[in-house]
């Protein structure tokens, strides 16, 4: 055991905790959680368009007309078709503060970098028979959600890249010290700004000329597609989740760290589902964002929802008992840290085999539930990974009763898991308070 913590100090955590802490996966993330709020209004109502309540849709009809479904998409395609925009603008923001340039300026750029570089339909179609008003171009709403997301994060790094590269080299226009220092920010990002947008529209002209078509088909086709048949198999999901645990196990935040590179693929397939739930198709994905909030992280990353039952029922140990108390209401809403770093998981060579092999089982047996048909898949409505689960489960699947069933089967897959190991560190925590206590008595009757 020794010698594992000491594998696990001396060769995993220091690699773990660069990656963990590199700038750009970091800024990534934080993109990517910038539209989290606009995802999860955009889920409410299209939660309200497909409640899965008999004579709902006749009842909504009788009062606000047959259009009324297409009238509560409006916010959703407020919310879930910006998704791009919004995580150009935040990946471009955060990674600037970590170099220490303006961000808003590195942001707006970005912003407009990522518009040119999205193709425009010139389908010129009348608009107003009366004036003749035509539409000259237009951009599409799916460029603009998750399926432009991957190019929105690399063009949020790039620009950002060589804005920080122009300005650490001082190449821009300075105003006088008596000009408001807005104005003076606004000038000295013009020629950074002109050198973003000159580099993206001349990628985007060669790109034109090849097979590809457009810059979103490049990426998509290039790097998208290996990383799809990667990360939405079995096969990819069950290494994806095995790094987050392993991370976890050495004190670092995995989720995060995983989630950095894999978020625009799960992301990309939320959206996709999303899009056939809304047109009554067939979901075309089983793994999505929600597939892991809302049915394998139960009670926090190792589904540790299982092992605080296990405290809560069948700890001997004062130490443990008080724990499981503390960490219920917690795990309740998915928020494991105090169970992490409070057992502890973390360099505990006991209980990191149930907190590994939990994951890794549930993540097998919920993905065949899903791939028979046996329970719903995530219809991509953004329900927040603090959701208590069963409620989060009957959501995330569009309201099926399997959704909700499959979380009770991954809590009881859990528990089972967790409870001979637990078991084994409790016993020996009982041992250690009888003997502390044993001591104590002797000492006092001394």
């Amino acid at each position: 055991m020794n010698k594992f913590n000491r594998f696990l100090e001396e060769k995993v955590m220091p690699v773990a905790a660069k990656i963990g802490g590199q700038r750009h996966l970091l800024a990534l993330r934080d993109g990517i959680i910038a539209t989290m709020p606009f995802i999860v209004i955009g889920s409410f109502f299209m939660i309200l368009a497909n409640l899965p309540i008999p004579g709902y849709a006749d009842w909504m009809t009788s009062i606000f007309g047959p259009t009324w479904s297409a009238k509560l998409n409006y916010p959703v395609d407020a919310t879930f078709n910006i998704m791009s925009l919004i995580a150009s603008f935040a990946v471009a923001y955060r990674l600037a503060e970590t170099y220490k340039v303006d961000a808003m300026s590195a942001g707006t750029i970005s912003v407009a970098a990522f518009l040119l570089s999205t193709p425009f339909s010139f389908n010129f179609t009348p608009v107003d028979a009366e004036t003749g008003v035509m539409v000259t171009g237009a951009i599409s709403k799916a460029f603009l959600s998750s399926k432009g997301l991957f190019v929105a994060l690399l063009i949020g790094i790039l620009s950002t890249e060589i804005y920080r590269w122009v300005v650490k080299r001082n190449i821009v226009i300075k105003l006088p010290s008596s000009v408001p220092s807005s104005v003076g920010k606004s000038f000295a990002a013009l020629i950074p700004g002109f050198l973003v947008l000159f580099v993206i529209w001349v990628i985007r002209l060669l790109v034109e000329l090849t097979p590809y078509e457009n810059i979103n088909n490049l990426f998509m086709t290039v790097l998208g597609e290996p990383l799809k048949l990667v990360g939405l198999t079995l096969g990819g999901t069950i290494v994806a989740e095995l790094f987050v645990t392993i991370l976890w196990a050495c004190g670092l935040h995995g989720t995060n760290i995983v989630k950095g590179v894999m978020e625009p693929i799960w992301y990309g397939a939320m959206g996709d589902n999303m899009t056939a739930y809304q047109a009554h198709e067939p979901l075309p994905h089983i793994v999505t964002q929600q597939f892991f909030d809302n049915f394998i992280h139960i009670g926090g990353t190792g589904v540790t929802f299982g092992l605080v039952l296990s405290m809560v029922l069948f700890a001997k140990s004062q130490q443990m008992k008080q724990l499981g108390r503390l960490t219920l209401a917690p795990g309740i809403f998915n928020i494991n840290e105090p169970v992490i770093f409070g057992l502890p998981i973390v360099l505990n060579p006991i209980m990191i085999i149930p907190f590994v092999l939990t994951s890794i089982v549930t993540v097998i047996v919920t993905f065949l539930g899903m791939d028979m048909g046996l329970v719903a898949k995530p219809v991509g409505i953004a329900v927040p990974w603090t959701m208590p689960p069963v409620i989060s489960g009957y959501l995330a699947s569009g309201g099926h009763l399997s959704g909700a069933v499959m979380n009770i089967v991954n809590i009881l897959i859990s528990f089972f898991i967790y409870l001979p190991f637990f078991k084994i560190y409790d016993r020996a925590k009982k041992r250690e308070e009888d003997a502390m206590n044993a001591a104590e008595l002797k000492e006092n009757i001394l």
